[in-house]
């Protein structure tokens, strides 16, 4: 059994293609790091504590500029694996990033609405 074509016997709603899905995706990738990131600071500075140990280990030597690295790693890291994929599935390496970093910052947002 074979899953080569898959993909084109299932079509996305509407004209969407797996080129544009993957742009939104990679769109909705930096929002999400943004609001991550932001969030983050927020709870740091109103004197909440970062979960993650790498993450905490990483902001604690470095600040910010670590923080951006830290994602900027991922971001390259999925980048690479992207190039490993045949263009249609592809948008499953932004969805992968996006989906816990958006998470994240809903999470930081009630934490924070919890603190105050």
């Amino acid at each position: 059994m074979s899953s080569e074509g898959a993909f084109f016997g299932h079509r996305l709603p509407g004209d969407v293609t797996p080129v544009d899905l993957e742009r939104l995706l990679w769109m909705v990738v930096f929002l999400a790091l943004a609001a991550d990131i932001v969030t983050t600071f927020v709870g740091l500075r109103i004197g909440l504590s970062e979960s993650n140990p790498a993450a905490r280990g990483v902001i604690e030597g470095h600040g910010l500029a670590g923080m951006l690295a830290l994602k900027a790693f991922a971001v390259g890291v999925g980048l690479l694996c992207r190039l490993l994929l045949e263009r249609e599935y592809r948008p499953i390496v932004p969805a992968g990033l996006a989906v816990p970093w958006l998470a994240a910052a809903v999470l930081n947002v009630y934490t924070i609405s919890s603190a105050l």
